[in-house]
């Protein structure tokens, strides 16, 4: 049979484009003296995130005979932290990444993620330099940066960092979320859904828009803010409704790390989620001595569907999962 899936998703004009931007965003990192590098796409352990689901298999071989689990990595964090802590100086990776969501307009499961760690950088030295590759690829204008306090309350009327749960389901029942919100217990997680579906649509759509200073419960691996306990030096990319990066003044407190995976897997037991092995590599890591940094994950098919003005990210990779 000689069905037309077997054809690429994207055309070979978009397929020669995308080769463009990719050699572009290396010749800026090369310029810079950034050193790229290799990471394992496979790993003993992965994230403890509630909201990232990862896909696991098993090796069996030598010294393995009863089998590992090993688990696709949903980014290349991780071990690019461990080459740091190894004295690797700046890096650069571009890789692919793994993520057992959605498919749809802008996710598919595999995709391509560009991800660079700066010692001596904090997260606004790290801004800069993206806000400088994002007007290299796209010629757009300098980003806007908004905390993630105002670009909140702008709508709201109402202080994300102090609201209580009662407030949050309220304002969710305001704009039609009553059903996801009412037996929630988690501030975060309705912060995140009103944020996604309430304000992201708002910004970032004349020129790109930093939001920072996210709330210190969504730290993920970046520092809490040394003035403001509150919040965390954590920020991400926003542009034509579409996320584009997340960035951090990177955590390099093992105990701290190892904490927030434990507070994580509690989590991932309450809620009635498999747990993940925290990665103890990256704990030893840490605990010899990672340089203080900044650092990014930003999705390269996103950045290309703004490039070539493409809406479905199918349009600007080979084969999207329908055809894989």
């Amino acid at each position: 049979m000689n069905s037309p899936l077997w054809q690429p998703s994207a055309s070979i004009k978009n397929l020669k484009k995308r080769a463009e931007i990719i050699r572009s965003i290396r010749e800026f990192f090369y310029q810079r003296n950034v050193m790229e590098v290799e990471t394992p796409s496979l790993s003993q352990a992965s994230v403890t995130d509630i909201h990232l689901i990862s896909f696991n298999t098993e090796f069996v071989g030598p010294n393995y005979s009863n089998g590992v689990p090993l688990y696709l990595q949903t980014s290349p964090e991780y071990a690019m932290k461990r080459l740091l802590a190894g004295g690797s100086g700046a890096i650069f990776q571009i890789s692919k990444a793994f993520r057992n969501e959605e498919s749809g307009k802008h996710h598919n499961p595999e995709f391509s993620m560009l991800e660079w760690y700066r010692p001596g950088f904090d997260h606004f030295d790290l801004m800069d330099e993206i806000d400088s590759l994002m007007q290299a690829i796209l010629k757009c204008e300098k980003a806007q940066r908004i905390t993630y306090q105002a670009a909140f309350g702008s709508i709201f009327n109402t202080n994300p960092l102090t609201a209580s749960l009662e407030t949050l389901k309220q304002i969710c029942e305001q704009h039609g979320f009553e059903n996801i919100a009412k037996d929630e217990t988690d501030k975060d997680t309705l912060l995140q859904l009103l944020f996604s579906m309430v304000v992201e649509p708002t910004i970032g759509q004349e020129q790109p828009c930093f939001i920072y200073d996210f709330p210190a419960s969504q730290a993920a691996l970046a520092k809490i803010n040394k003035d403001n306990p509150q919040v965390a030096d954590r920020f991400e990319l926003y542009f034509k409704n579409m996320e584009l990066a997340n960035g951090f003044n990177e955590l390099t407190d093992a105990n701290e790390q190892l904490s927030r995976f434990e507070s994580d897997n509690l989590k991932r037991k309450d809620m009635g989620l498999a747990q993940v092995p925290a990665d103890l590599n990256l704990i030893d890591a840490l605990a010899s001595g990672m340089p203080e940094c900044a650092g990014v994950a930003l999705g390269i098919d996103r950045l290309i569907m703004l490039a070539l003005e493409q809406s479905q990210i199918k349009d600007v990779i080979s084969f999207d999962i329908e055809r894989a």
